[in-house]
């Protein structure tokens, strides 16, 4: 392996670990802010179940208005995993960040071309996506899903630009279920601490945690391989390792 790949190898890694830091530290934040989320969370999960069928749809609605407004979801897949669970959380993420990035995706395509061309101008990581996605698009854009080298957001509207098919574009969504159930899982632990710290039971036992935290770590692995994997195919189909 040559300097120069295990210093690409090396810069992987970091962003990875960015990434799991990134949960971690929110984690921890909403454990050392658990007595008054303790009280507070028990009211925002009630007005969310007094809700009824609008709670899950406003709280989509929400993802798909930070998802378009260049507003970073971790925050908001977070507090689904507190309110909501992992399974429901999961779905719910799944759900307005995919229709939130077709509607940056659409208005970059119709709407703000122009703007968007400017943003992304001479960057090479943008030129090399460029010539991926024209032949390859659906297992490119996946790629890039799976790997946080490339700001989710950003790539929104980037690839907005390309000659990619819509159809291949939302498809590829599904490259985001890894990094959704990291952060909701995180999500789920913080809940049930500031839960905990109000004084509101948990119905959650020993064997409970275990099988939770098991399945935390199990995903930070697979996150973890998954993004590696990416990276390199990334650079095997696209020709253009300097790039990505």
């Amino acid at each position: 392996m040559t300097n120069e790949n295990k210093a690409k190898q090396a810069t992987g890694g970091r962003v990875t670990g960015g990434r799991i830091a990134a949960g971690g530290v929110g984690l921890v934040a909403l454990v050392l802010l658990a007595r008054p989320l303790g009280g507070l969370l028990p009211r925002f999960a009630e007005w969310v179940e007094g809700l009824g069928f609008w709670g899950p749809a406003v709280f989509i609605a929400g993802y798909v208005v930070t998802t378009v407004a260049c507003i970073p979801g971790a925050v908001m897949t977070l507090a689904a995993g507190a309110v909501f669970g992992l399974p429901k959380a999961t779905a719910y993420v799944l759900t307005g960040a995919t229709l939130g990035s077709a509607v940056a995706f659409l208005f970059s395509r119709h709407l703000a071309r122009e703007a968007v061309a400017a943003r992304v101008a001479g960057n090479a990581r943008f030129a090399a996506i460029d010539r991926a996605v024209g032949t390859q698009g659906f297992k490119m854009v996946l790629l890039m899903r799976l790997s946080p080298v490339f700001p989710y957001n950003l790539l929104n509207y980037s690839l907005g630009l390309t000659t990619v098919r819509f159809t291949d574009y939302a498809l590829a969504s599904i490259g985001m279920l890894p990094g959704t159930l990291l952060y909701a899982y995180y999500g789920v632990l913080a809940g049930d601490v500031a839960r905990l710290a109000g004084g509101a039971v948990v119905e959650r036992g020993p064997a409970g945690y275990t099988v939770l935290v098991l399945g935390l770590l199990a995903t930070i692995a697979v996150s973890t391989l998954v993004t590696r994997a990416a990276r390199r195919a990334l650079r095997e189909a696209g020709g253009n390792e300097d790039a990505l």
